[in-house]
């Protein structure tokens, strides 16, 4: 039943940041939306030019709070207003969507969440890889270290790395020293590891390293946010040459 009620607030993930990523859904709600509200500088401004309403009204998020947002949001709907609500990648990974919904629950607002391309598939697309190999990974954690936000205990970054598989860590590059420490707490130190900053943008910047040189690799190179560390054994050069192949089943004649 709830499908059926009219929808004026979309959640949409914008992507990355090449504006070509965005999907065609989402294209065709920001084509026509009254309001829109972006997630500051990790939504392209590229994609604000989508809009071919002449009256429409934009604002920037990074410099409001929940509530300012909010009543923006609920003064529109109440004047029949088409809202969107653009977020970096997909939106249902630190989009920080959740409280934003349930204030919207709370005032019996509909809404709808578009999915959008994650910077972490981004990533992987950038670097012509994946994420799981047969025999070598086949479970992917998207994670962050502990920093300003607590995690649970059981899901410290150390207690994850001794999980093993592929591991993309968000919003942790700034805290690369603790980030290197805790996965030595489960992964051999010559695992490898791959920095990518600002995936998809023009100033995409990837760097291929290991744990143990992980700090320095950032520091050296001054990267202190926009970036996703990948880390796993699935990421060794040697499994991309024919004598390493880990070929799936899926094609194979067996």
């Amino acid at each position: 039943m709830e499908n059926q009620k009219k929808v004026n607030v979309y959640f949409i993930g914008a992507g990355p940041g090449d504006p070509e990523l965005i999907t065609l859904k989402a294209l065709k709600i920001v084509e026509k939306a009254d309001i829109i509200i972006y997630a500051g500088s990790l939504v392209n401004k590229d994609i604000l030019n989508y809009n071919k309403n002449e009256n429409v009204k934009i604002y920037n998020s990074a410099q409001m709070t929940l509530i300012e947002t909010h009543e923006i949001i609920k003064e529109a709907v109440d004047n029949g207003k088409l809202v969107a609500r653009l977020h970096t990648g997909d939106p249902s990974i630190y989009g920080a969507i959740f409280e934003q919904m349930v204030l919207l629950d709370n005032d019996n607002i509909n809404y709808e969440v578009i999915p959008g391309v994650s910077s972490a598939f981004a990533a992987n697309a950038a670097i012509k890889w994946e994420l799981t190999l047969p025999e070598i990974s086949q479970t992917v954690i998207f994670t962050r270290v502990e920093g300003k936000t607590p995690v649970p205990e059981e899901e410290k970054l150390s207690n994850i790395a001794k999980i093993g598989g592929t591991i993309i860590l968000f919003l942790s590059v700034g805290l690369v020293d603790k980030v290197k420490k805790e996965l030595l707490e489960g992964f051999p130190s010559n695992t490898p590891a791959i920095i990518v900053k600002r995936v998809t943008w023009p100033d995409e910047e990837i760097y291929y390293t290991t744990i143990d040189k992980l700090d320095l690799v950032v520091k050296e190179n001054n990267i202190k946010k926009t970036a996703l560390i990948l880390v796993g054994k699935v990421f060794d050069k040697k499994f991309k040459t024919i004598q390493f192949l880990k070929r799936s089943y899926l094609y194979s004649k067996k």
